[in-house]
Order: structure tokens, then sequence, then C-alpha cells
């Protein structure tokens, strides 16, 4: 089976992240170089509102885009193991039933995901993510709930998540 921490992403998702890496290590970085040297043109950078301001968006953005770095270049792009077999994990939409009549279908899977799918999303290293990962259909799992609580639920089924 999979490691747990490998992030699996579907062709579609791998291509969106790598479209918004290039989008801002090329003219978005441009853009905010060029307000941050026009601001910094206007004199006093202790009260610059416009020099501050483009100074945050260029950390936020130079952090987003080590964070898809690292995402893009540990990611498995495609169906994940197991999902052949109907194993849930990683890339895996799952339907799980917590009693009679009380069912939920999510994708276990990573927060980018999570912006492009009407699916709840439940990462891999959660809690139940952990419990799920590797169980087949008709299979009972039980994990520990951030408050503590014990939580038991059957798998009813896992498919490749397809975007």
């Amino acid at each position: 089976m999979s490691d747990a921490n490998t992030t699996w992403l579907t062709q579609e998702a791998y291509d969106r992240l790598n479209a918004e890496l290039e989008h801002l290590s090329g003219p978005a970085r441009a853009e905010v170089t060029r307000r941050i040297e026009a601001a910094r043109a206007e004199g006093d950078l202790k009260e610059n509102g416009g020099y501050h301001a483009a100074k945050d968006e260029q950390g936020k953005m130079e952090a987003r885009i080590r964070q898809l770095t690292q995402i893009l270049r540990e990611a498995k792009v495609g169906a994940p193991p197991g999902a052949d077999e109907g194993l849930a994990g990683p890339g895996m939409v799952v339907t799980v039933a917590y009693g009679p009549g009380d069912e939920e279908t999510f994708l276990i899977g990573s927060r980018e995901e999570a912006a492009v799918t009407d699916l709840t999303v439940y990462s891999a290293q959660s809690p139940l993510g952990q419990a799920l990962t590797g169980a087949k259909a008709g299979d009972s799992v039980s994990y520990t709930a951030p408050n503590g609580k014990q939580i038991s639920l059957e798998l009813l089924r896992a498919e490749p998540y397809t975007g």
C-alpha cells in the first residue's frame, strides 16, 4: 500500500497546480516586483502603504510558490496503488456508514483537491484517513476523534477519484 503521506493527484489537478506555479513564478512575480519598485520610488517607506501591501503580497506569493513546488515535486499522478482492488486511501472517493441510514461520501486527498471538487475532502493524515487507508468494502474500522471519542464505521465502497 502507498505511504499515507503521498499526495495523489489526478492529471487535471497536477496540470492546474503546475499552471498556477508557472503564473506565480513568471507574470505574477514580475507584476509584484514592478509594484514594489514603483512604491519604493515614491519615497519614505515607513509610511508607504502601497509598498508594505506589495511586500506582504510578495511574501504570500513566495510561500505559495514554495508550497506548490513541494507538492508537485512529491506528488504522484494517476490512480493510487490499491485503486483496482477497491482499497481506501489517498486519491479514493469512499462511502462509509456510521450506522444504519447514516452514510457519508468523501475524498481522501489533498486540500488542493478541495478547491475544485464538491466533495468533502479529508486528509490521509487525519485520524479518519489513517483508519481507512488500506481498508476494503465491508471492513469496519475505528478511530479516535479530536474530542477523544472513539468512532466506528464501515467502509461501503472505495473508487478512484476522477476529478
